[in-house]
């Protein structure tokens, strides 16, 4: 950016920014008092650009306890380990919610754009089926309880459950854009 003719660098917090916008979506308040029940997380960042992110949302925001959060810091090569989420490369958190001491379990690759989730006892969530729940029960997400959902991002993984909605949405007579 220039001022004056000056090149001005401006450093912004992403995280906080990030954060922010979060709790513009999901009901934080809601989410909080949930985590501090019972209900035991367990976050993979697999050494990737998330582990702040996650550590500021559900530890900092959230209240979860600060080791539901792994392998947080970002480091070069991802700490030697491969960072996609799927049941191979991010065995070692299927492992450990196979115990049975957590109720939810997700992964994130290196850049955080894709995910993956698991269940009780390390039950895996394929992406078009996690897509299908927030597409089901969008309207208890705040945001798109304000906005309603005009549509969804569709690719290989999640296309069956964008399909099923965007038909289900269709016959419903409700406006919706399918991307993909």
């Amino acid at each position: 950016m220039f001022l004056d003719g000056q090149f001005v660098l401006e450093i912004i917090d992403s995280v906080a920014d990030y954060a922010a916008l979060m709790k513009e979506i999901f009901d934080f308040e809601l989410l909080r008092k949930f985590l501090g029940g019972e209900f035991r997380i367990l976050i993979d960042a697999m050494s990737g650009v998330m582990g702040p992110y996650a550590k500021r949302i559900f530890c900092e925001e959230l209240g979860a306890p600060v080791e539901s959060v792994i392998r947080s810091e970002p480091l070069e090569n991802f700490g030697g380990g491969h960072p996609d989420p799927n049941l191979t490369y991010a065995a070692d958190l299927v492992n450990v919610l196979r115990k049975g001491e957590h109720d939810f379990g997700a992964a994130f690759d290196g850049d955080g754009d894709r995910n993956m989730i698991l269940g009780r006892g390390g039950f895996f969530v394929n992406p078009s089926d996690s897509l299908a729940v927030i597409a089901a029960h969008s309207q208890s997400i705040p945001y798109f309880k304000r906005t309603g959902m005009k549509g969804m991002a569709r690719s290989m993984p999640t296309s069956g459950a964008s399909t099923a909605w965007r038909s289900e949405t269709v016959s419903r007579s409700t406006k919706f854009r399918l991307v993909g």
